[in-house]
């Protein structure tokens, strides 16, 4: 059985999404602490050279900075959503898709301020982000499993699994396996709005430029049985 531990992301990296895609079971490890290191509140996008790459944030509380992400609460003393917005449209906007989605993404951004805690807000934004890709990822909360453990080696015992994917370049912030493998994944080059190709962008990257046709990517992440 093939076994991904990956935190709570509102948009994953392709690596990400092809270790949750090729596994048999996806655990969201809500119940560990919370890491600035981590992709659980940022994710990756385009830019124009020379820099080639940004990340855009949602602000936690500064107070809840040691607890499990599972209680992380998002910081609203500023407004940091129009900001966000502006990024992805400075960067996307002359994408082929970006017009057809933007209304729909920018509603769900603005939903934040209907959230207190950030975990179901990420959650809401993956699953939105995945649907206008036709695609579902089914998980499993780690709040909600009775033989969760933090140590990765115990867990895939416990659950049976004798293949383990984590998260890409994770080894600051999530516990590492001493079984972890990679999943079947070379990372995709295809057409970017930017002159070049930058690696390790969210997923934002490749709905903004295939929209529908998302799937001549996302296909490349799968492993036929």
């Amino acid at each position: 059985m093939k076994l991904a531990l990956i935190l709570p992301q509102f948009a994953p990296n392709l690596y990400d999404l092809a270790s949750m895609l090729q596994a048999d079971r996806t655990i969201l490890q809500d119940t560990e602490q919370w890491s600035r290191k981590s992709r659980v509140h940022r994710a990756q996008i385009r830019t124009p050279p020379p820099g080639g790459t940004q990340w855009i944030n949602i602000p936690i509380n500064t107070e809840d900075r040691k607890k499990p992400i599972n209680q992380i609460r998002i910081d609203r003393s500023e407004d940091w959503i129009t900001p966000l917005l502006r990024s992805i449209e400075y960067n996307y906007r002359n994408s082929i898709y970006y017009d057809f989605y933007e209304p729909e993404i920018k509603a769900d951004w603005e939903s934040a301020a209907d959230f207190e805690y950030m975990q179901p807000f990420v959650l809401f934004i993956q699953k939105r982000l995945l649907r206008f890709m036709d695609l579902r990822v089914d998980y499993t909360l780690a709040s909600e499993l009775n033989s969760y453990t933090s140590d990765p080696d115990q867990l895939a015992q416990n659950l049976g699994a004798d293949i383990l994917f984590q998260e890409h370049n994770s080894r600051h912030y999530q516990r590492q396996s001493k079984m972890k493998t990679h999943p079947d994944f070379t990372h995709p080059t295809y057409h970017q709005h930017f002159e070049g190709f930058e690696p390790w962008c969210c997923i934002l990257d490749v709905l903004f430029q295939f929209g529908p046709e998302s799937f001549r990517i996302i296909d490349k992440l799968k492993v036929e049985s």
